[in-house]
């Protein structure tokens, strides 16, 4: 190793950084959570519910997390919390982009207001929000993270076949806020470089939650079928790509979608 090669703990170290997490107490925002905090840094989690934000704060490891309710629908609230941030943290450096509040309908009774609602909480305040710690971290001439959580279905159809019958819904809403974030991630990615902020999109592709999966068997068997590794993804399986892309492991990646996806989008 030359004297100017960090070592890979180096690289993945975030000691003394503040990472804002939404939805992070949810199904996989709790295992990217846990990522950034077992690397070190203190997680500010959020989620609609005051109480269980603190509450999943307080299971994580290392020490300065704290959980704040935060509700993605109210673009007007946006500066004022990451105003409260900054008072508490006196930093922030990395912003994950997870929460979403989108309804599930079919295409056949998707709505304009199903649409609005989508695209308010999975493009329009995922875009206020990582602009606000933009102007912070200018203002602290200070390097940055900020990923968005996309999904496969931002990037390929659905198959009709693996929801034909059983009562569930690829929900048109979905896949269009999806591709959006996707590529507006790469628009801000051009534009922040300057400012030696890192914009990325980490794309799950099958994750169903316990809930799903023990209700519909049927389903997870159709969706593993099209999988080429024939099982469903584990939320500690996003925790090595989120720990790279915060941290100075990943400081040459920008402007990317990367698909964690059991190799569904490889077909």
């Amino acid at each position: 190793m030359t004297d100017a090669e960090r070592s890979i703990h180096d690289l993945f170290d975030l000691h003394g950084r503040v990472a804002i997490v939404t939805g992070a107490a949810g199904w996989l925002g709790s295992a990217m959570s846990r990522a950034l905090a077992e690397a070190g840094a203190q997680v500010v989690v959020t989620s609609r519910d005051p109480a269980r934000a603190a509450d999943f704060a307080a299971t994580l490891p290392g020490d300065g997390h704290v959980g704040l309710g935060f509700q993605m629908d109210y673009a007007d609230s946006i500066p004022e919390f990451v105003a409260q941030v900054v008072r508490q943290k006196k930093r922030i450096d990395i912003l994950v982009n997870n929460a979403y509040g989108g309804t599930a309908p079919s295409i056949d009774t998707a709505t304009a207001e199903d649409f609005d609602r989508a695209y308010h909480t999975g493009v329009t305040s995922y875009f206020l929000l990582a602009r606000e710690v933009v102007f912070h971290l200018r203002q602290r001439r200070a390097p940055g993270s900020i990923i968005n959580i996309g999904s496969m279905y931002g990037v390929v159809a659905s198959y009709p076949d693996a929801y034909t019958g059983l009562g569930i819904n690829s929900p048109p809403n979905y896949h269009g806020v999806k591709g959006g974030i996707i590529h507006l991630t790469r628009h801000l990615a051009v534009y922040w470089a300057a400012d030696r902020v890192r914009v990325n999109v980490i794309s799950p592709g099958p994750f169903p939650s316990p809930r799903v999966k023990d209700a519909m068997p049927e389903f997870i068997e159709r969706l593993e079928a099209k999988t080429p590794l024939g099982r469903m993804g584990m939320p500690e399986e996003l925790k090595g790509i989120t720990v790279l892309l915060a941290s100075d492991a990943g400081s040459y990646i920008t402007g990317q979608n990367i698909l964690v996806d059991g190799g569904w989008t490889a077909w």
